[in-house]
């Protein structure tokens, strides 16, 4: 990937949509909804603060994100749909 996000922001794969129910029900492309969790791809060099110091990311790459369903800025590059998003629209990390 060629791309690498500035400050607090934070580049997030989306996670494949559900096309079945828990039961088993096939769900039609237009009743799917858009996950709300990612991997992350890449992230900034930090929150600038008001002194001029730089703060450190909380999330770093690889991990897996909880995020609101109309986070971000949805991109496309090298043909793959990508999210970028402030630190701030991440609620948080999915630990195993």
């Amino acid at each position: 990937m060629n791309i690498r996000p500035l400050h607090d922001r934070v580049v997030v794969r989306r996670k494949e949509e559900e096309t079945t129910t828990a039961s088993g029900i096939v769900l039609p492309g237009s009743a799917t909804e858009k996950p709300t969790q990612g991997e992350v791809l890449a992230v900034g060099t930090g929150r600038i603060q008001s002194n001029g110091d730089v703060s450190a990311l909380a999330v770093s790459v690889g991990d897996t994100v909880l995020f609101g369903q109309y986070s971000g800025q949805t991109v496309k590059i090298n043909g793959e749909e990508l999210l970028i998003m402030k630190e701030d629209e991440i609620y948080g990390v999915i630990e195993a």
